[in-house]
């Protein structure tokens, strides 16, 4: 059996690509890395960010809740920490605000290639460990191509409207679902996990799934019993 897990998440979204990478690293705890199926889904956090804009992240931040730059810079401080926790490490030095849109047209299209997962750990680390303008066409292209993907195709899909209709569908779907941010993330359609939770959270969530699913490790796990963060059909931390 296998876990189907759907994440919905943005490429400019600094703890969706924490809480990546933490269930990741609790698939492997758990011995089950080799038993999911993933889907990216698509969310906006800022569909209003200029597609050409070069502000920085901190000259954004600081607009959005009112702070200085400075003030900005202490808010990112502790985001960086979190991510080197889980081996990230964020250049929020060099990052831009960045529409994504573009983004996720591309990934949907990546995904018929299956490559879906590839460009999506591509994008994430371009933005936030680069601090590539992942909005721009020019190093969207560069970024699909790196991982093998025909550049020509890429191009007639960014120059185009293609798999807008798909992006739009997964943004109303996370509102039917009630989704107010993201990581977020839906196990077999019945359990969710909303946030970078921490590592514990996340083995713990997929220990109890497992056991009501009926779904055994194919791997030996690498242990670690902790406190169960699990209540009803929803998984979180408190």
């Amino acid at each position: 059996m296998m876990f189907k897990i759907e994440i919905w998440s943005d490429y400019v979204c600094p703890f969706c690509y924490i809480g990546k990478r933490t269930l990741e690293q609790a698939l492997v705890k758990t011995g089950f890395n080799n038993q999911c199926e993933v889907t990216f889904k698509a969310y906006q956090l800022d569909p209003a960010t200029p597609v050409d804009s070069d502000i920085s992240v901190y000259e954004s931040l600081a607009a959005k809740f009112g702070n200085s730059v400075g003030q900005a810079k202490e808010i990112t401080k502790g985001v960086a920490a979190h991510a080197r926790q889980v081996g990230l490490e964020y250049d929020f030095e060099h990052m831009v605000q960045a529409n994504t849109l573009a983004a996720h047209r591309l990934v949907k299209w990546a995904a018929t290639y299956g490559r879906e997962a590839l460009l999506t750990e591509q994008l994430l680390n371009a933005y936030f460990v680069k601090a590539e303008h992942i909005g721009k066409h020019q190093v969207l292209l560069d970024n699909a191509e790196a991982i093998g993907l025909p550049r020509h195709e890429a191009k007639a899909v960014l120059d185009s409207d293609d798999f807008l209709t798909e992006v739009h569908q997964d943004i109303a779907e996370a509102g039917q679902l009630g989704v107010q941010g993201v990581p977020f993330f839906v196990i077999n359609r019945k359990y969710a996990i909303s946030g970078a939770q921490p590592l514990e959270a996340f083995i713990d969530s997929i220990e109890q799934i497992a056991d009501e699913e009926g779904i055994r490790p194919a791997t030996k796990p690498a242990g670690n019993k902790k406190t169960s963060y699990c209540t009803g059909d929803s998984c979180h931390s408190e």
